[in-house]
């Protein structure tokens, strides 16, 4: 598969509660021309009897042409239902899950929180590498509050982390929202972030909105540039909120990043 473009679902979730809106869904991000997705907030295989199981997600993604390169789950069942989690995975044929942010015990301790759940995941991202599961953090903006005198962010704790394996998911958007640059920051993670999430930050009357990528104001030929030399290997398409017509958005985002070679 030539193809570094991946959609995230969350983006679509309103369009994945039940079993047969999933299949429909996966047919349409198809038909787009996505050939690889993150799966995430799929209401269709959530609870602890879901209509979806890993195995029947794997058949419809099979069918249509699509590979699952990415998840994101919850911190609690990661660490605690950890066998459970391999074996989802393997189903699904996927080496990469994610958690959406800071789970809130460690977000609620600041700055040593973040130290603290870099020393706790250790064992968990272990047991997942043995499997073949890298496992990687998704930020959004408060993670570069600064402290130190403002010489240091949370995220700081990260980038810098001694365990190399555990890896960064990088929200292209969310970190330009906090005023980071994000070809700097991809200068500082070479090889520790295998997927990024794209979308774009759009002014309009009322303030800034997410936008499509390429529909907005960030500097995607300095980002997609950055990436590459990262060695970021997935380029995960994600809008929060749509203006329009969200298989519009993902339709727009998908031909712009084609068009730049992607």
């Amino acid at each position: 598969m030539s193809t570094k473009i991946a959609l995230q679902m969350y983006t679509l979730r309103d369009y994945t509660k039940t079993a047969q809106d999933f299949a429909q869904t996966i047919e349409r991000v198809h038909k787009i021309g996505y050939e690889a997705v993150q799966l995430s907030a799929v209401g269709a295989m959530d609870g602890k009897t879901p209509q979806v199981s890993a195995t029947e997600a794997r058949k419809i993604l099979d069918s249509n042409g699509i590979r699952c390169v990415a998840t994101h789950r919850s911190w609690e069942s990661l660490a605690n239902q950890t066998a459970f989690e391999i074996e989802f995975h393997h189903a699904l044929g996927c080496d990469f899950c994610a958690i959406g942010g800071m789970p809130g015990e460690y977000n609620a301790m600041g700055e040593s929180g973040y130290q603290k759940f870099l020393d706790d995941s250790a064992p968990v991202i272990e047991k997942l590498n043995a499997a073949g599961i890298r496992f990687g953090y998704h930020n959004h903006a408060h993670e570069f509050q600064r402290y130190e005198n403002h010489h240091k962010t949370f995220y700081d704790t990260f980038i810098h982390a001694a365990n190399r394996n555990f890896l960064l998911e990088i929200d292209v958007y969310w970190a330009a929202h906090a005023g980071v640059n994000p070809p700097r920051l991809f200068e500082q993670l070479k090889g520790r972030v295998p997927l990024i999430h794209a979308k774009d930050k759009e002014v309009i009357k009322e303030g800034p909105v997410m936008a499509p990528v390429g529909e907005g104001n960030l500097d995607w030929d300095g980002i997609l540039k950055a990436c590459k030399a990262a060695k970021v290997e997935w380029y995960a398409v994600e809008q929060d909120t749509c203006r329009r017509d969200p298989f519009d958005c993902i339709r727009s985002s998908y031909q712009f990043l084609k068009e730049r070679g992607l």
